[in-house]
């Protein structure tokens, strides 16, 4: 009946979309109320039964769909776009993938607290084509996960019909190639449908496991509405329509004298009274009142920096001994944090940051991965949905691409769209001047710096290298850590034995001068104060912004204004990198005390070459210390 109303709410253009369940409204129905109030259910665009089934106020379901303050998105998403944690409720993204993986991460954060619960997933058929679907089952069952992937195969993705999207008979057979178990159930039966999955998640709750469903049913409306049916046969379409959920269980309860005819008028008028009365709320609310600082305060969850002074006497250690020290910290620190790479359990990893964890916090918390980029950061936005904390180590952050969707539309955007926070910390050991070549070698930190939701750190040195990570692992926000491994075993620092945090956002001022400004981070930095060793008549402001995102640009305004002359050097090729954003700010800001114009030092526009003297025309060194020599002189 909501459905119903919503469609001549769309035809009247009071709301802007509707992807429309009529037909399948048993499968969303039947597992909802198999399981308990308390597990996790992640629904698609046409579960409206799921949000019913949990007794969503209709005013708020109301409000969401015609974008309204009173919606769990507060008008910044439309649809079922989103979570609630009070009637867990995980909706999907566009991109339907990644939310098989989080509900991975939800039930291994509850399989780790021996909580005995399920839960469940849903999708459509045509989203078992995406590698995330493959990537979630596998992972799940590899860990034995307790999930109920759902899947409503109801013929069509769009207008492509079931035998163009897949080969093989049923989709439950692919089960088999995950070592999982599998059943086929009649979607548009509810009573079958809640009697086999209240089945199920009982037998999970006493031996948790991963079971894979299809649910076979049919979509009688369009993909969404502007797309209509005319691709489907008249002839299927009845077909189906004689198979409809609702009428035939009417029907049923009418034959059992279970219910009367009387009482379902009675039912359909309490409901329409209910309906009415809730739109009326939603249609007397205001538009959303547009306030731009709420709009970028809200992008990021609070985060109330605690600055943490060392107590202890410092020892001189390698980058890589900083970072592996400040995670082993946190690890103490945090007893539900949970690490999550390839390799880094009993090997330690490639770098060996983790070597020795798992006699420490067992394998439970340092847990090695298959090979699934995608379906592991979307594991860690699970567990941080269900309370927990997690890193990921990507093994380089070449590989990071694998698993750049759920990073910049998941993770990124959650908070923004329905006040959910990503508690998720991915390390990148990024860089070149080893000879890796262009898989092994980018730093690729501009991808992320310009998505709004992320935040971005690039350390230096061994101490600020341990301090930003527990800052970023106690910060509740998506926190991209660059590890450049060119200096992992080459640079040593001075650093406190005990935990410390240092703050995001503050550059730090290595060397005052007062002819010029350089600013970098990373291994760049490293190189500048290597040229300015060989040039010592050079008088300058060195700045190391640590962080990117947030940035700390007002220390290079304040330095900019002294020397009046500023070079901005960094690893990743120039075009769109961040010395693009800097130069431009300044610009802007500190115009008129400039002397000259400003310089920008990037690597050269090719990918990452291998051969030594290749790779030393490619990095910047070179072409900084001519440029620096050339805005001296200028």
């Amino acid at each position: 009946m909501i459905e119903e109303k919503m469609l001549i709410l769309l035809r009247q253009g009071k709301i802007s979309k509707w992807f429309s369940g009529i037909g399948q409204e048993a499968i969303s129905v039947g597992v909802t109320k198999a399981l308990k109030d308390e597990e996790y259910i992640l629904p698609m665009h046409r579960n409206l039964g799921v949000f019913t089934s949990r007794n969503i106020p209709l005013n708020r379901l109301f409000g969401q769909w015609q974008g309204k303050q009173s919606g769990f998105t507060q008008g910044r998403d439309r649809s079922f776009h989103f979570g609630t944690q009070e009637y867990r409720i995980i909706g999907m993204i566009s991109h339907l993938g990644p939310q098989l993986g989080v509900a991975d991460g939800i039930a291994l954060a509850d399989m780790l607290r021996r909580k005995k619960r399920v839960t469940a997933v849903f999708t459509g058929e045509g989203a078992t084509s995406e590698g995330d679907f493959h990537e979630a089952l596998n992972v799940a069952s590899v860990w034995n996960l307790p999930v109920l992937f759902c899947i409503e195969n109801n013929g069509y993705g769009l207008s492509t019909p079931t035998k163009e999207q897949y080969n093989c008979k049923n989709l439950v057979d692919r089960a088999k190639g995950y070592g999982m178990e599998s059943r086929i159930i009649d979607g548009n039966n509810i009573l079958e449908v809640y009697t086999k999955v209240d089945e199920l998640c009982k037998a999970i709750r006493k031996r948790p496991r991963p079971v894979l469903l299809e649910f076979q049913t049919f979509r009688m409306r369009g993909h969404e509405e502007a797309s209509g049916t005319k691709y489907v046969p008249d002839k299927l379409m009845k077909k189906w329509a004689d198979k409809d959920p609702i009428s035939n269980y009417e029907t049923f309860l009418l034959a059992e004298n279970i219910i009367s005819k009387e009482e379902i008028e009675q039912l359909k008028d309490a409901i329409t009274t209910e309906i009415n009365s809730n739109l009326q709320l939603a249609f007397d609310e205001s538009e959303v009142e547009v306030v731009e600082t709420k709009e970028l305060k809200e992008v990021y969850k609070d985060f109330e920096y605690q600055h943490i002074e060392s107590k202890s006497a410092v020892k001189n250690i390698r980058f890589v001994d900083a970072v592996s020290q400040g995670l082993e910290q946190s690890m103490e620190r945090y007893n539900e944090l949970i690490i999550m790479g390839q390799d880094i359990a009993d090997y330690g990893g490639v770098f060996k940051i983790t070597e020795g964890f798992t006699a420490k916090f067992g394998k439970s918390r340092v847990r090695n991965t298959p090979i699934c980029e995608s379906a592991i950061v979307s594991t860690a936005m699970g567990l941080s949905i269900n309370g927990m904390k997690a890193v990921v180590e990507m093994q380089f952050a070449d590989f990071v691409s694998s698993g750049f969707n759920p990073i910049v539309n998941y993770l990124a955007k959650v908070h923004y769209r329905w006040g959910e926070h990503a508690d998720v910390v991915i390390r990148m050991p990024c860089g070149g001047g080893v000879g890796a070549g262009p898989f092994h070698s980018q730093t690729n930190e501009a991808w992320f710096t310009k998505t709004p939701g992320l935040k971005v750190v690039y350390p230096s040195s061994p101490y600020d290298a341990k301090g930003l990570l527990n800052t970023a692992i106690n910060d509740p926000n998506p926190v991209l850590f660059f590890e450049h491994k060119g200096l992992y075993r080459s640079v040593y620092g001075d650093v406190p034995e005990d935990y410390y945090t240092l703050p995001f956002g503050k550059a730090n001022l290595m060397r005052e001068g007062d002819e010029l400004t350089i600013v970098s981070y990373g291994a760049a930095l490293i190189w500048v104060t290597e040229i300015l060793d060989r040039n010592n008549n050079v008088s300058a402001d060195v700045i190391d912004l640590r962080t990117l995102q947030p940035l700390d640009i007002e220390s290079v305004y304040t330095s900019v204004k002294k020397t009046g002359k500023l070079i901005i050097m960094h690893e990743d090729t120039l075009f769109g990198g961040i010395a693009n954003d800097i130069a431009a700010m300044v610009t802007e800001n500190c115009f008129e005390f400039l002397d000259a114009p400003i310089k920008r030092v990037g690597s050269l526009e090719t990918p990452v070459p291998f051969a030594k003297n290749l790779e030393g025309n490619y990095l910047p060194k070179e072409r900084f210390e001519k440029a620096l020599i050339v805005l001296h002189n200028y």
